[in-house]
């Protein structure tokens, strides 16, 4: 099925097999000095350069990752879809709620109507199915 024999490079002018990355070639590099250098950016943060500070932060805290709080708006989970994504879009345009949570909102609505897309799209296919005498009564 596919065109290269199992073992074989699908890149022959590609990075020689044993070769080291350069990144590796670098850390490799830097290694030797990297207590000395961590030193010099920790010294220059606290000196006031702000891209050392920046760099220094950086590795202590990972950056943060947005947490999504419960929505606390009442959106109506009944009604149709359409119905559900107006008032989706009411909320939002009076700011009950905001941008983000209404698209997250939207998105989930979304996922929703595929679900009943495909639901109504087996229950058609056993219909059929029945019909034809070959599926289940």
């Amino acid at each position: 099925m596919g065109q290269f024999k199992p073992g074989e490079s699908g890149n022959k002018a590609g990075r020689p097999r044993g070769s080291k990355d350069r990144r590796t070639e670098l850390r490799a590099l830097l290694q030797p000095h990297a207590r000395k250098l961590i030193k010099k950016a920790v010294d220059l943060a606290l000196d006031g350069d702000t891209a050392a500070l920046k760099l220094c932060i950086d590795r202590i805290c990972s950056p943060l990752k947005p947490q999504a709080e419960p929505i606390a708006a009442t959106i109506p989970a009944t009604g149709t879809l359409a119905e559900q994504g107006a008032a989706i879009f009411q909320a939002a345009a009076t700011g009950t709620i905001g941008p983000d949570e209404a698209a997250a909102l939207m998105t989930i609505l979304a996922g929703q109507a595929r679900i009943q897309e495909i639901a109504e799209l087996q229950r058609e296919l056993d219909e059929i199915k029945r019909l034809l005498g070959g599926g289940k009564p």
